[in-house]
């Protein structure tokens, strides 16, 4: 093994995974699930809100298993995940037609529906049925709002969740070192999904939405998790999309992403180079960033 191994956003020394494999092997008889949770107490992962980070921790060690660092017991169960294996059941949607001018389409509300059981399965249809990339419940943190107009008819969905752990242009405009971006991630947010539907067809919709989202998300993520975000970025396929809608609303193009897949090791899944957008959600996001 090198001297150090880069993994979750962060460099770690080959003595140290050496020390977590030796704890481990001390204690076989646990679970997964219980070394994952004293993990986070052994190197203080805990989240703003006062909860263990043991997903991120859980995922630490999946890895380190993978690559043959440490031997993690079999595992006893499936995951414990109620979201990971939650059937999604689509629900009826209008899809007639609503176009023209925004001043004509009515009044239009925006709605965060993480709790909100009969909102958040019309969101959950839209994504699944009308995005190329389909939707699956996302994992750890996230907000999700619809907006809808007349009658509380959806034209238009977003979900945020977790940023990438690293992405060069992102990293390199926010101007952080290792351990600053170690240390602020969960400061960013990743818009996964931005959908406006086929039979939508309403200028200057994308603009007015993400308008009322953005004055929402630091507020939003702060009720719920307990801590704000500063920046949200988000990665536009080329191949697709010319990214217009977040010109159109002041995003900043930043660069390229690699063209690597999220679990490419090895350097070697190619996949299409996307467009790295971000928006800061304040002036002093960069300075409050690399704090």
């Amino acid at each position: 093994m090198s001297e150090s191994l880069e993994l979750q956003g962060r460099s770690w020394p080959a003595g140290q995974v050496e020390e977590i494999g030796q704890w481990v092997g001390e204690n076989r008889g646990w679970s997964r699930y219980r070394l994952s949770r004293e993990l986070c107490a052994r190197l203080g992962w805990i989240r703003p809100n006062g909860q263990l980070a043991d997903m991120a921790a859980r995922s630490f060690l999946n890895k380190l298993h993978a690559r043959g660092l440490i031997q993690l017991p079999p595992r006893r169960r499936a995951s414990p995940n109620r979201m990971k294996h939650r059937r999604l059941e689509c629900v009826a949607l209008d899809a007639s037609p609503v176009a023209g001018e925004l001043s004509r389409v009515g009044e239009l509300h925006l709605h965060e529906v993480s709790r909100d059981r009969a909102r958040l399965a019309v969101f959950e249809t839209l994504l699944a049925t009308g995005h190329y990339l389909g939707y699956r419940s996302p994992v750890g943190e996230n907000l999700k709002y619809l907006v809808c107009a007349g009658r509380g008819r959806p034209v238009a969905a977003w979900l945020f969740g977790a940023a990438a752990w690293r992405c060069e242009a992102r990293d390199r405009w926010i101007g952080w070192n290792d351990r600053e971006r170690a240390a602020g991630l969960h400061r960013l947010a990743n818009n996964t999904r931005f959908l406006i539907p086929p039979w939508v067809r309403v200028r200057g919709l994308a603009s007015w939405s993400w308008s009322r989202v953005s004055r929402r998300l630091v507020e939003d993520w702060q009720s719920k998790y307990g801590h704000g975000i500063e920046l949200v970025e988000t990665f536009v396929d080329r191949s697709r999309f010319h990214g217009v809608a977040y010109a159109a609303s002041n995003w900043l193009e930043v660069g390229l992403t690699q063209g690597r897949g999220r679990g490419d090791r090895e350097h070697r899944i190619q996949v299409a180079k996307k467009a790295v957008y971000v928006y800061p959600l304040s002036r002093q996001a960069r300075q409050r960033l690399r704090a």
